[in-house]
């Protein structure tokens, strides 16, 4: 019979918040069997701990913020999509302020530090979601179609649409999860300059950069409009005209952010509470609609 794991050792990384700009610490830790994944604010008095299940999710945009009713945090998306993949099912995360940092927009670093602690085999018997029969969540406003169906391990197939001709259809597939270390988990996080003023104006995106995500101009702006928002960016203003990618690093893939929608989903149907075995086919996926799908799976269990 399978067995549960931990991590061996403890980890820590640091770097700056996606939305909130801090400087942030995460400590994973290891934690006993049947403990799941769970979030600790250090910097709240009492040290609140926050259980990552999909009914603790209370908000989707731009990332996956859990609460315990009183405190949240957020950005969680990437750190337990690198646990859930690499096979860690007990994971203690202590992190010194509301949100878990962005890195390089990927789970690259996650995977890197898992790897070289290695994990721990523990007594208790791993158990598993197993889909019975489909379950399927379907979105009318924004055409968004995710479906799970019965199948002997994770696989997911992910397209994405965006109207422009820098990204338009996308397609990833992950067959097996021992493919996430060296196909998924480098994909970067992506946004589109026609967003930045808005999602700024919400009070999101104060941490992002060209070293934490792919910036991408489809839509062309006026060159007014354009210096407005390279000046916010920090960036050298640039040709209005020229349409494409900005980011210090080339493209991982040429489908990079349709890779990265899909660690995204593991990271989401991470907050099930335990390892999946289903088929996922997600048309134009996202957080919000991701959550409600493992929320259906949860009450399916139940």
């Amino acid at each position: 019979m399978e067995k549960q794991h931990t991590i061996n050792q403890s980890f820590t990384v640091s770097g700056k918040g996606l939305h909130t700009g801090l400087k942030l610490t995460a400590e994973f830790c290891p934690a006993p069997a049947n403990f799941g994944y769970k979030i600790q604010r250090t910097d709240i008095e009492g040290h609140p701990i926050i259980e990552c299940l999909a009914e603790n999710v209370v908000d989707t945009q731009r990332g996956t913020v859990i609460s315990n009713g009183t405190d949240r945090v957020s950005t969680i998306e990437h750190a337990l999509s690198a646990l859930y993949a690499l096979g860690i099912d007990n994971c203690l995360i202590r992190v010194n302020g509301p949100e878990i940092p962005i890195l390089d927009g990927s789970a690259a670093q996650y995977v890197q530090n898992i790897q070289r602690v290695g994990k721990q085999e523990q007594e208790a018997p791993r158990e598993y979601i197993k889909i019975e029969e489909p379950i399927e969540y379907i979105d009318d406003k924004t055409g968004s179609h995710l479906i799970i169906e019965p199948c002997d391990t994770l696989q997911i197939k992910v397209n994405v649409t965006f109207d422009n001709s820098i990204i338009n259809n996308q397609c990833a597939t992950m067959d097996n999860i021992s493919q996430y270390p060296d196909e998924i988990a480098a994909s970067r996080t992506f946004v589109f300059v026609r967003d930045i003023e808005n999602l700024l104006q919400m009070g999101l995106i104060k941490g992002g950069d060209l070293d934490n995500a792919i910036v991408i101009y489809e839509r062309q702006l006026t060159q007014e409009k354009m210096d407005i928002i390279t000046d916010i960016m920090k960036v050298p203003r640039m040709d209005a005209t020229h349409l494409g990618y900005i980011m210090h690093r080339p493209l991982v893939w040429d489908n990079e952010p349709a890779r990265h929608k899909l660690l995204d989903i593991i990271g989401d149907m991470a907050l099930c509470g335990h390892p999946i075995l289903g088929s996922i086919k997600a048309l134009k996926p996202g957080h919000r609609v991701n959550n409600q799908l493992a929320r259906m799976i949860r009450a399916k269990v139940k």
